[in-house]
């Protein structure tokens, strides 16, 4: 007899699969999908009292209905509703339309009235059969996608409303500064969650739209307050689960023969003297490294600030204490410029002691990889510099002690996961030191980084030459391949940076192939090099060999060179289609210049549009740029102009956490949450968990990267 208990489901529909694809899956999901904006369907309006550009329903009976064929077929339909005439105009129709479009149909209708030189019309109006009760609450309009229409929806979103656990996860005492809410019996109280999402579905028609479009409402601050809280509490539990994990303590150990600890070494053969800010952080690390908690700290300081050298001696204090660390950059060209730097400063301490710094990325020979994994394997390699190819399996560290992430919102939450897993087999894990060099406002660092320490490098090395910036319209430019040609008679050198075309990898390179081919005709006797991403690596590594050494004039590039390269001869940046980028990204590509003694300037050639005018976000960026070089403030202008998403890269992967909450407008619902966390994790561990579960699903897992 057949097995009959097992049904197989069946297949989803077309709608369903739709649902998924936006993410909603439990019906919490649907119930925090809120609407894009509200239709008013609660009221009919007289057509002798609607205005032009307003958006109405009328209620109205059809006088005459034809399909038209010129200048094109279109259906024209005539209504009356006792107060004066529309005209209603269809270029798409079916004949169900038509159908209920016949003469003498009484219909609901609701669409912008335009008043013309034949009176009043509306263009593709919503309509029905007139009849039954009209609604008593806004009707919410959502974001969808292709499959989904809109009524589906709606009632998938009532349906959800009813069934999902909406108990308030928020214990007594403990409510949001949020404002009050007018219950049925006219008293002000805070909303519960419930009601919240109750009233923003479906908002009753005489609430104010303003405070429901700027999120300003009660309902919409609940909502911030809670995605905050649960925000919060997800990286507070990530930094208690870390408190409880065990790392190597790294104190230098006293060497037999009486030497320098080698981050003394280090520092007395170095041909400059740290910073304040350089020593401050240095001694932070340190701190960390000497406690048996793995360290989670991020260093940022803005471009130039000098964090490689406060890395190495992290670096040093590690192999001082006899284990190994590892050094990860994004791009092979940021991986090689620390590991010539590493091997400048370290391989003539590091020798006496028969210890190496090996050197690992993707393209390399089999031979040459073969020898550099044997070295990481039998602990000579003190030091491992290198790019995503350190984290590989084959990658087997005799005892790795401390992991440095360069860049680290370039690197995906896997790719961090996999470093940490290295130490597995001692029962540690590494500490963890992640760099950035793009400055991260205040309230992103309480929000996205509450589970890291953060180390500020704020102020950079004296003899740091200014960069003058300046906005040059690219109706000039040839006025600016003039310059460069001055520039490189006087012995400079140049970068010449075009935007990364993100439609099209193609699209990008031909752009940067062309400005290559023009630059090299308009500079006889200058040596043009190009330098893109699709480029082999050891065709890049050719490009910038010639560029670092000053064979090489002028530097075409895509924005591979954003971060990590360091030319200290180049005095000029010239950035093609500046409005197409972040203002964070243009921060970074004017530091490339600067750093020799020479005066340096970045030109920023910005694109108008017909009418000679660029747009406005782009002219606020463009602004920022001219008026500060400091990187903090940059940082907290792309913030309001742009969103977190800019500095957050592949943190959330790709998935940011924040729907509903604005960084920019709402810290004091932040500061709630920041003080409320800690609060709920000791006193209600279990309302903490329900909380996160409901708000964050398994997206928590992304945070504790």
């Amino acid at each position: 007899m057949a097995d009959t208990s097992r049904k197989t489901p069946p297949a989803p529909s077309a709608a369903q699969k739709a649902l998924h694809k936006l993410g909603l899956v439990r019906d919490i999901d649907l119930a925090l999908h809120l609407p894009l904006r509200y239709e008013d369907e609660t009221r009919i309006v007289p057509l002798r009292n609607a205005r032009d550009g307003d958006t109405v329903q009328i209620e109205a009976t059809v006088t005459s209905s034809e399909v038209q064929l010129r200048p094109r077929r279109m259906l024209k339909v005539a209504v009356d509703d006792g107060t004066g005439t529309c005209e209603l105009t269809f270029f798409s129709f079916y004949p169900s339309h038509q159908k209920t479009l016949a003469v003498g149909a009484r219909l609901r209708i609701r669409g912008e009235v335009k008043g013309g030189f034949w009176g009043r019309q509306m263009l593709h109006p919503q309509f029905r059969v007139a009849g039954g009760e009209l609604p008593a609450a806004l009707t919410p309009v959502y974001p969808t996608t292709a499959g989904l229409p809109q009524p589906y929806l709606r009632r998938a979103v009532v349906t959800a409303l009813q069934r999902a656990d909406l108990s308030e996860t928020l214990p007594p005492g403990l409510d949001p500064p949020v404002g009050h809410f007018m219950g049925r019996n006219g008293l002000q109280r805070p909303c519960s969650l419930r009601e919240a999402l109750t009233f923003l579905h479906h908002p009753a028609p005489d609430v104010a739209l303003a405070t429901l479009e700027d999120h300003s409402h009660p309902a919409w601050q609940r909502l911030k307050a809670e995605e905050l809280l649960a925000q919060q509490l997800s990286q507070q539990q990530s930094r208690r689960a870390r408190d409880q994990l065990r790392a190597p303590v790294l104190r230098p150990s006293q060497a037999a023969d009486g030497a320098w600890p080698l981050h003394e070494q280090l520092l007395a053969v170095l041909p400059f003297g740290l910073t304040a800010a350089q020593r401050r952080v240095g001694e932070e690390i340190a701190a960390d490294l000497a406690r048996s908690v793995p360290m989670h700290r991020l260093l940022q300081g803005d471009v130039g600030s000098g964090k490689t050298v406060v890395a190495a001696l992290a670096a040093c204090r590690a192999m001082d204490a006899g284990w190994q660390c590892a050094l990860m950059a994004p791009t092979e060209i940021l991986a090689e410029q620390h590991f010539t730097k590493m091997i400048g400063w370290l391989e003539p301490l590091l020798a006496a002691s028969g210890r190496r710094v090996a050197w690992l990325v993707g393209g390399q020979k089999k031979k040459e990889r073969a020898a550099m994994l044997a070295l990481v394997e039998s602990g000579e390699a003190a030091l491992v510099v290198g790019t995503h190819a350190v984290i590989q399996e084959q990658v087997r560290f005799q005892k790795l002690a401390l992991a440095i992430i360069d860049e680290q919102h370039r690197f995906g939450v896997a790719q961090r996961l996999e470093l940490r897993r290295k130490l597995e087999a001692h029962g540690m894990e590494p500490h963890m030191l992640m760099m950035s060099a793009t400055p991260i406002p205040r309230t992103l660092a309480m929000s996205y980084y509450a589970d890291l320490d953060v180390s500020v490098i704020d102020e950079l090395p004296p003899g740091r030459t200014p960069i003058v910036t300046k906005l040059i319209a690219d109706s000039r430019k040839d006025e600016v391949i003039e310059r460069i040609g001055a520039q490189v008679a006087a012995g400079r050198q140049v970068y010449w940076v075009c935007p990364l075309i993100e439609e099209s990898e193609a699209l990008d390179l031909s752009n940067a192939t062309a400005t290559h081919q023009d630059l090299s005709e308009a500079l006889p006797g200058v040596v043009v090099g190009l330098l893109h991403s699709r480029m082999p690596a050891a065709e890049k590594k050719a490009v910038m060999a010639l560029f670092s050494s000053g064979q090489m004039g002028v530097l075409v590039s895509t924005t591979v060179i954003e971060v990590g390269v360091d030319v200290p001869n180049a005095s000029l940046m010239v950035i093609e289609h500046a409005e197409r980028f972040g203002l964070s990204q243009l921060h970074q590509l004017r530091g490339r210049v600067g750093r020799g003694a020479a005066a340096s300037a970045c030109v920023l050639l910005y694109a108008t549009n017909d009418s000679g005018r660029v747009g406005e976000t782009a002219k606020e960026r463009l602004r920022a740029m001219v008026e500060t070089n400091d990187g903090f403030e940059i940082a907290r202008r792309d913030l309001e102009i742009r969103g977190p998403g800019e500095f957050l890269g592949a943190r959330q992967s790709g998935d940011a956490l924040l729907r509903f909450a604005d960084l920019a407008t709402d810290t004091h619902l932040l500061e709630w949450a920041r003080a409320t966390a800690p609060l709920m994790l000791d006193r209600y561990p279990e309302w903490a968990d329900r909380h996160v579960a409901r708000w964050l699903g398994g997206r928590a897992d992304y945070l504790k990267a």
